[in-house]
C-alpha cells in the first residue's frame, strides 16, 4: 500500500499532469493508494469552496487510516531515538509517517523530512515506479 502525502497530491492538483500524474493515475488503477487520515484533512482544508465537494467525493474513495493508541506510541519511540541523535520532525510528517508503518505501507512524498525519517529507518518511501 502507497501511502500518498499531501506533497504529491498538491503537485498532481496542481502541475503538469507529466511530473506525476502518471504514476499517481496508474497507482489509482492498481488500487495502492491509501490516506493517513491528517492528509486528508490537509487537502481539504486547501481546497476552494468550489472544489471541496469535488475533493471530498474524490478522496472518499480511498482507503482512509486512523492513527490508534499503537500510532502515538510509535511517535513517542521515533521522538526519543530522534532527539537522542539532536534531530526533531514535525508533528504532522511524524503522524503521517506512523500511520503508514502501522500498516506497513510507504509513503509516497516529495518532503524531505520523509527522507529523513526513512534514513532513521522509521519508515518505508516508496520508490519503484511499477509497485504497489
Amino acid at each position: 500500500m502507497i501511502f500518498v502525502d499531501t506533497s504529491v497530491w498538491i503537485s498532481f492538483f496542481q502541475g503538469p499532469p507529466e511530473r506525476h500524474g502518471a504514476h499517481l493515475v496508474e497507482l489509482l488503477d492498481q488500487d495502492c493508494v491509501a490516506l493517513a487520515a491528517p492528509v486528508r484533512i490537509e487537502i481539504l482544508s486547501g481546497a476552494s469552496r468550489r472544489d471541496l465537494p469535488r475533493l471530498r467525493r474524490l478522496l472518499s474513495a480511498l482507503p482512509i487510516f486512523y492513527p490508534a493508541q499503537t500510532t502515538w506510541s510509535r511517535i513517542e519511540d521515533w521522538v526519543e531515538r530522534a532527539s537522542a541523535q539532536g534531530v526533531r520532525f514535525g508533528v504532522g510528517d511524524l503522524l503521517i509517517g506512523a500511520i503508514a508503518a502501522d500498516q506497513e505501507g510507504e509513503i509516497w512524498s516529495l518532503d524531505a523530512d520523509f527522507a529523513r525519517l526513512a534514513r532513521f529507518g522509521f519508515l518505508r518511501l516508496h520508490g519503484s515506479p511499477s509497485m504497489c
